[in-house]
């Protein structure tokens, strides 16, 4: 499906009502609402866990460990993956101190009793000597419902949401044309960084910083305010259709800058064509990737619409997950709260790519790698030198002096443009399940 853009800032049938609540500071700062959140918030929701890469035989683990809580994702004899709290049913140790394992028996270190795969109780100590005989094959782990979509790997702790393609409405289908299902993840990182994780979720709900924090990308992405275009769900999801292979509306380009007239040239176009008109190019490049992208290995583009093949499609989940889909890579953003302190939180990024025959390399935020699963695979600190990507990096160097900002008696609550009414609506979403306000 092609939407129109500069028609309407917000789609027909996608733009959601708002109540106007003042978004205050204490939301970011306060240890109480941090407790609300892990009590009615996280609970609720669905959380990505993990990629199916990870799992390539039977038992092998991957541990997700997430503010107080730690889940297992095991893969099953079936190729099925569960999920399971990360944490002993005899006393409470913790099973898997590792981010990733395989193992037949996942064993715990204090008693030695044992799992199987399928989380049921295989091997205690003295098994004669329980007052309701052998635990053994009675016992289990304590599961998760775990389900998969694309390429990836969800949990969650709610017996009652939705089942996880239903909570993620519409994106799965307006994301298959991607052919996510095959792509491959060789960026994966990670940092803990110093401010509340709700901040770079509003960051990514507006698109209102580019000018300021990104005015490197306005020669390739049309930023401008009536060329964009803003959808919110009923879900509570929220997307953003932004031009890509074009400059944008907001200044004036006479001829195709870097890096858009190095891409042009890569698909067989000539920039110097188009000097004088330079967002013409964009149409120019659709017809070189059609033609040209199956005879380079570009499967899914057969699959892709237009738009698909040039723009960017910003999907923001609610709470703290967003997809940033371009046409050779998918962007996985995401901030979770600290276990203690609401003015930390750990943000992660990772970029898969589509598998291209005769591909080695991709051109990655923090330049190019390996196109193979985590070719790069780091966890840092915020400040430290190293990079999360340069957009990202943008990204995050407002958290901290926002987060102090946030602090000030000074602050009285956020004053929004009609473009950031995604964040109004964010904050008023998080006021219903947080608070316990009638939704």
């Amino acid at each position: 499906m092609n939407i129109q853009l500069g028609v309407s800032r917000y789609a027909s049938g996608a733009d959601q009502p708002v109540r106007g609540d003042v978004i205050t500071g204490e939301r970011y700062t306060s240890r109480e609402w941090m407790e609300k959140e892990f009590a009615n918030l996280w609970p609720r929701v669905w959380h990505l866990g993990a990629v199916l890469a990870e799992f390539e035989e039977e038992g092998d683990i991957v541990r997700h460990n997430f503010a107080h809580e730690s889940v297992l994702m095991v893969r099953q004899a079936d190729g099925s993956i569960r999920a399971f709290y990360n944490t002993c049913p005899h006393r409470g140790n913790r099973l898997v101190l590792g981010d990733v394992t395989s193992t037949d028996r996942i064993t715990c270190s204090y008693h030695g009793w044992q799992f199987d795969p399928a989380g049921t109780l295989v091997h205690v100590q003295d098994p004669e000597d329980f007052p309701g005989g052998n635990p053994c094959g009675k016992v289990r782990l304590t599961e998760l419902r775990c389900e998969t979509w694309g390429p990836f790997v969800f949990w969650c702790m709610d017996d009652d949401a939705k089942p996880l393609l239903e909570w993620l409405a519409p994106l799965p289908e307006r994301l298959a044309g991607y052919g996510l299902e095959t792509w491959v993840r060789a960026m994966n990182l990670s940092c803990d960084a110093d401010f509340n994780w709700k901040i770079i979720r509003d960051n990514f709900n507006e698109s209102y910083h580019l000018p300021t924090i990104h005015p490197e990308l306005a020669t390739f992405i049309n930023d401008g305010l009536d060329d964009t275009l803003f959808e919110m769900y009923d879900s509570g999801h929220n997307a953003m259709w932004m031009k890509g292979h074009q400059p944008t509306t907001r200044r004036q380009f006479d001829n195709v800058d870097a890096p858009l007239d190095d891409i042009a040239r890569a698909w067989g176009v000539d920039p110097e064509a188009y000097a004088g008109r330079p967002r013409a190019i964009r149409e120019a490049i659709i017809a070189a990737k059609r033609k040209l992208g199956p005879e380079r290995g570009y499967t899914n583009y057969a699959s892709m619409t237009d738009q698909q093949l040039v723009d960017y499609f910003h999907c923001t989940l609610f709470p703290n997950l967003t997809i940033t889909m371009s046409p050779e890579q998918c962007q996985i953003l995401r901030t979770e709260p600290h276990p203690t302190d609401p003015a930390k939180c750990i943000f992660q990024h990772w970029c898969l790519y589509p598998p291209v025959e005769g591909m080695e390399e991709v051109e990655s935020p923090i330049g190019r790698i390996p196109l193979k699963h985590d070719a790069v695979q780091r966890h840092s600190t915020y400040g430290d030198g190293v990079s999360l990507g340069f957009v990202a990096d943008q990204d995050l160097s407002i958290g901290t002096t926002q987060q102090q900002g946030l602090a000030s008696r000074g602050f009285k609550g956020a004053i929004l443009t009609y473009q950031e009414k995604r964040i109004q609506r964010f904050h008023e979403l998080l006021n219903d399940i947080v608070l316990g306000r009638p939704t």
